[in-house]
């Protein structure tokens, strides 16, 4: 397969999370592209949630190896959905996360299919990612015997010199301040729901720090954090604001749970204030010291012809959903700059080296067999 080409046809489909064309018409592409081999292939589709994409070697779901990813992207200019290269680095919306992966993992699909393996393998890709995954849920609430020893998980990090061994859990949290309307010229006969709210975010700062590029950042990234993702209140300028909400994004680390973020904000509270957690996830915690993650990591470093380091990160991952299950997930991507940016670009060499690490490494899982 050539993925290069492979990859840059799927950026030309503008897979925007909830573009159902666009992404109805990258889907039926990916499923051409098998239509000469005997994998086995299913779309599915639940109510009015993005469709995913599942391509296997088998009808069991009890996988030796599962590549996880998505396809659609966030929104970007006419002019990045046409794809080129240049200085070796291929540039494109989707070209770094992560349709160049995509891409690379439906190569692998092919390899397992026209060599034989002897594994049961299989790619799921999701179609709306970028927002949240409710797709990916329903998949997996519809299969809730799918299992994978060891899942591939491409969307993460974006340098190929490290492999990712832990994921914070992501929890959004919706405060809502509701207040008492007045003239703005008369506050003493209102409730400011904007105040209100603004002392809440700030008793949630006294143990949540700012950081920033051009301020504050911490010796010790693996640590809790939050910024606050979105803030409305008020109507018109001269009434004091009855109803103001905030969106808190916060990231997690293993060791502090969602009830205790739940007493947390119980104490941060103030009359005329509460609070919902829209989402919550768990951390995605790998130990290093695992057999398949050091036996892949050679492979990389052999292929590379240079060290990997281990790292963690704050993103989260779809590959939870089977690291709750007891997988082994291995989180490794190839380099490039400008996710959810003009000018996004992998780099040609790391795309093609996670190409050959994979094949490696679901060779190595089939001799074991």
């Amino acid at each position: 397969m050539d993925i290069l080409s492979i990859t840059q046809d799927l950026i030309k489909f503008r897979t925007e999370t909830g573009n159902t064309s666009e992404i109805d018409k990258c889907l039926n592409y990916v499923k051409n592209l098998f239509n000469n081999s005997n994998a086995v292939i299913d779309i599915f589709r639940k109510d009015n949630l993005a469709p995913v994409i599942f391509i296997r070697n088998t009808h069991d779901e009890n996988f030796d190896a599962i590549i996880l990813g998505h396809l659609d992207v966030v929104p970007a200019s006419d002019g990045m959905f046409n794809p080129y290269i240049k200085d070796g680095k291929l540039y494109g919306r989707g070209s770094l996360d992560m349709k160049s992966f995509a891409a690379v993992a439906l190569n692998s699909m092919e390899y397992v299919l026209e060599n034989n393996l002897p594994i049961k393998f299989g790619v799921i890709l999701s179609t709306d990612e970028e927002k949240g995954s409710a797709g990916t849920h329903a998949f997996m609430n519809a299969h809730p015997n799918i299992s994978a020893k060891i899942v591939l998980d491409n969307d993460v990090g974006g340098d190929i010199t490290k492999i990712v061994t832990k994921c914070k859990n992501p929890v959004f949290v919706k405060i809502i301040a509701n207040g008492k309307e007045a003239h703005g010229s008369t506050p003493w006969e209102g409730i400011d729901a904007n105040e209100l709210l603004m002392m809440t975010l700030a008793n949630i700062r006294k143990s949540y720090p700012y950081f920033s590029k051009d301020g504050e950042t911490p010796a010790d990234k693996w640590i809790n954090t939050v910024h606050f993702a979105k803030i409305e209140g008020g109507c018109v300028a001269n009434i004091i604001s009855n109803h103001a909400e905030a969106i808190c994004d916060f990231r997690l680390i293993e060791t502090y749970t969602t009830k205790d973020l739940r007493k947390f904000l119980d104490a941060c509270m103030l009359q005329g204030v509460t609070y919902d957690i829209i989402t919550e996830s768990t951390a995605v915690v790998m130990d290093e010291s695992n057999p398949q993650i050091l036996a892949y990591k050679q492979f990389a470093e052999d292929i590379m012809g240079k060290g990997i380091e281990f790292e963690h990160i704050g993103g989260a991952t779809d590959s939870r959903e089977f690291a709750v299950k007891g997988s082994t997930v291995i989180m490794h991507s190839g380099t490039g700059e400008g996710m959810h940016a003009e000018g996004e670009f992998a780099e040609i060499d790391s795309i093609k080296q996670i190409a050959d690490i994979q094949i490696k490494f679901l060779n190595k899982l089939a001799l074991e067999k």
